[in-house]
């Protein structure tokens, strides 16, 4: 067993060192006060059980909280407050410098927390060194002399989580839909240099790629592209090549039929569309931003956004060449096709696509063979967000999230009338820790929404932090999106103010653990008929404070779904910490994201999806749902079913698979997770080989692959899943 100590690094359970702390403290009072030298063994050894029990590597924090608890079972209360008033004394001396500590870790790369943080970035890189000392720097800076005490003391406890704090320091933003048309089409400037409007399909996806890395680098969250926008491309290249296909014909006095030429100009499209394809799937992948991983970005593709038929025919072979390749994969540093984590796809499904005999019927089929093995794209539903997101117009529209989960809000442009939503962007996240309010509450419903009122005002408040924070940036700290068309088109010194208000870009109320907040509450799960309208009242509190927050700002705050990839294994120690261990609420390392049903609740895929579609649209400001299945690769008709239930049920949702691949053996199923002196563990089931390095494990997170390892109690939540198929 191991224990994480605080300044992340990890190392082997010592039971001495709690006996010598007890002794200690034993020793401070009166004789006749004492315990007995067995009285301390059995202390260490109680701790030391309920350590193990865990099932995960124990903080510091979480064995000193449950020594304080077994000395006074002990009934020694003197010893216990000498214990912690070293505690206390201790944690006065740590307040002063615990920076430095925490980035000597980072660069001896025994930070185990860091090393864990983001399931895609490596920790042993420079270039993920450097921003997590920078973002050590960022924290310091923001908890010391940014933030209000009261909000900085809210999220240390876990009463709140104030997202991507490693960044704040900077006026930097969360995450955006690029306006990828406006850049290729007028032209944009990176690092100083012009790029005119490309005269071909591949080298429109070469700019694309550049675009793509500029951006990741100027904001921390996801963007996202639509494969539309490289579509008029297409028809450029299209012409060009027939250019030289005539000319290379009237050189050699060949005079071929039409049908000939035609065939040869298709043919030689389709090998430049591979190409173009291509770069952007290998320049992702092999792209290191400066905050040390492959750009967050997915790929949106929608046939309905093409202007008219032929750019759609010419989308549809970049759609089908797309799914092609993804299906193929990358290979690994061994030669073997693995499944990477970028870029992500989101496929729509629409009437020209969703049922046999439509004419790109093919292209859903080939969809679902690239989900059952790669597990992208993932699906949004035209039917549905044409029925759900509603602009002031009265009109529905289908557009991509940003990133993974987050959703921008329906914007009509008051200069044209018309929709807008490439080029718009999310300010930043604050995420309400639901069971805390539960439990905080003692179970009192009274109490329970005078606490949730007050802790939403703390959550307004930190949001407007986020928001002035971002309010007087000038355009010139990131000239790509803010002068250059990525996100905008101001001048120089011009400040992005004017974007941050009207609607035009989104902040967000996030929440998390509405299952282990109802659960406690009313003794059963959300899906219990009977305590689904007690979740569905908290949605509607949630967003009618957004909606308050909306009308005395101008701002446009919306409820976001948090997908909580570290965090929900800091809030579940937070919740245990403050609490202890409750059985069904806090008794595991994770808490449950956002509205979702419980991992390791028995519920069917079509049962799961109609239900969650309720929690969707009441998370307008982004949202996931996702149905774990086994493998599906010889069962696409099962895979096609359920897409058919999302394009009818729900706005967005995703398969999740396995697809490992183990470099000792060449054993390509499923890599387990196992036990080892009480860590979870990724482990070959054929050849047992344990080698982190050696592997290549792909596991959906929280809307998006992760293929770096994750923390213990993300760790925990996979293990636990349930099919539901």
């Amino acid at each position: 067993m191991t224990v994480i100590k605080r300044n992340g690094t990890e190392v082997p359970f010592d039971i001495t060192k709690i006996t010598e702390a007890v002794r200690k403290a034993n020793e401070t009072v009166e004789e006749k006060n004492r315990m007995t030298p067995t009285q301390i063994l059995r202390i260490a050894e109680r701790v030391q059980l309920s350590c193990m029990k865990m099932g995960r590597a124990p903080s510091v924090e979480e064995i000193q909280d449950l020594v304080e608890y077994q000395i006074m079972a002990n009934g020694a209360y003197e010893v216990a407050k000498n214990y912690v008033t070293y505690r206390y004394t201790r944690s006065l001396a740590r307040e002063s410098n615990t920076t430095d500590e925490k980035i000597l870790s980072l660069i001896e790369c025994c930070n185990e927390e860091a090393k864990q943080e983001n399931s895609n970035k490596n920790p042993v890189v420079n270039s993920t060194q450097r921003d997590y000392m920078a973002g050590e720097v960022s924290r310091d800076l923001t908890e010391r002399v940014l933030l209000p005490a009261d909000i900085v003391k809210a999220h240390r406890e876990g009463i709140i989580h104030f997202h991507d704090m490693d960044y704040y320091a900077q006026h930097m933003h969360n995450c955006d839909l690029v306006n990828l048309e406006d850049m290729l089409q007028n032209g944009t400037v990176i690092t100083g240099t012009l790029i005119e409007r490309p005269h071909s399909f591949s080298t429109a996806c070469n700019i694309a790629t550049q675009i793509i890395a500029q951006v990741a680098s100027n904001q921390y969250g996801g963007q996202s592209i639509s494969l539309t926008h490289l579509a008029p491309f297409v028809e450029v290249s299209r012409q060009k090549i027939r250019k030289e296909v005539e000319a290379e014909l009237a050189e050699i006095g060949a005079n071929p039929s039409e049908d000939k030429i035609s065939h040869i100009v298709e043919t030689r499209l389709r090998s430049e569309i591979r190409r173009g394809v291509q770069t952007i799937q290998y320049q992702v992948v092999t792209l290191l931003t400066t905050n040390g991983q492959a750009p967050f970005i997915t790929v949106f593709m929608y046939l309905g956004e093409a202007r008219n038929e032929r750019e759609k025919a010419d989308l549809a072979l970049i759609i089908e060449e797309t799914l092609e390749q993804r299906y193929q994969g990358v290979k690994n540093e061994s030669g073997a096709w693995v499944t990477p984590a970028f870029p992500k796809l989101i496929y729509v499904l629409e009437e020209d696509n969703v049922d046999e005999g439509t004419p790109y019927w093919y292209l859903t089929k080939l969809a679902a063979k690239c989900t059952a093995r790669r597990m992208v794209p993932d699906y949004i539903s035209e039917k549905k967000m044409l029925e759900l997101k509603i602009d002031k117009n009265g009109e529905g529209h289908c557009y991509t999230c940003m990133g993974c989960r987050s959703f921008l809000t329906p914007y009509v442009d008051p200069a044209t009338n018309q929709p807008k939503y490439y080029g718009r962007f999310n300010q930043g996240v604050v995420t309400l820790n639901l069971p805390d309010i539960a439990l905080s509450s003692g179970g009192d419903v009274e109490k329970f929404w005078k606490i949730f009122d007050e802790r939403l005002e703390l959550c307004h408040r930190a949001l407007m932090c986020r928001h002035n924070r971002l309010k007087g940036t000038v355009s010139d700290v990131a000239p790509i999106l803010w002068q250059y068309g990525a996100l905008a088109r101001l001048k120089k010194g011009e400040t992005i103010d004017k974007l941050l208000y009207g609607g035009y870009s989104t902040i967000s109320l996030g929440y998390a653990g509405l299952y282990e907040c109802v659960k406690y509450m009313t003794g059963r799960s959300h899906t219990d008929p009977e305590a689904t309208p007690f979740a569905l009242d908290i949605m509607e509190r949630m967003n009618a404070a957004c909606r308050g927050w909306k009308a005395q700002h101008n701002i446009d705050f919306s409820l976001y779904g948090t997908p909580i990839e570290s965090t929900t294994y800091r809030f579940a120690k937070c919740l245990q910490r403050r609490f202890g261990v409750i059985k069904g609420i806090t008794d595991k390392g994770y808490i449950t994201n956002s509205y979702h049903v419980h991992v390791t609740e028995q519920i069917d895929a079509f049962t799961k999806l109609a239900f969650e579609a309720q929690f969707q649209h009441l998370s307008p400001g982004g949202a996931i749902s996702y149905v774990e299945v086994p493998d599906m690769q010889d069962n696409l008709d099962a895979v096609l079913a359920v897409m058919r239930f999302i394009y009818d049920h729900i706005i967005y949702a995703e398969l999740n698979t396995k697809s490992d691949y183990c470099q000792v053996c060449g054993w390509d199923g499923e890599i387990e997770i196992a036990e080892d002196n009480g860590k979870l563990i990724w482990k070959c089931p054929k050849c047992g080989n344990t080698d982190q390095s050696k592997m290549n494990v792909a596991r959906r997170t929280c809307g998006y692959i992760g293929t770096q390892y994750w923390n213990q109690g993300r760790t925990q939540e996979i293990r636990d899943r349930v099919l539901h198929l």
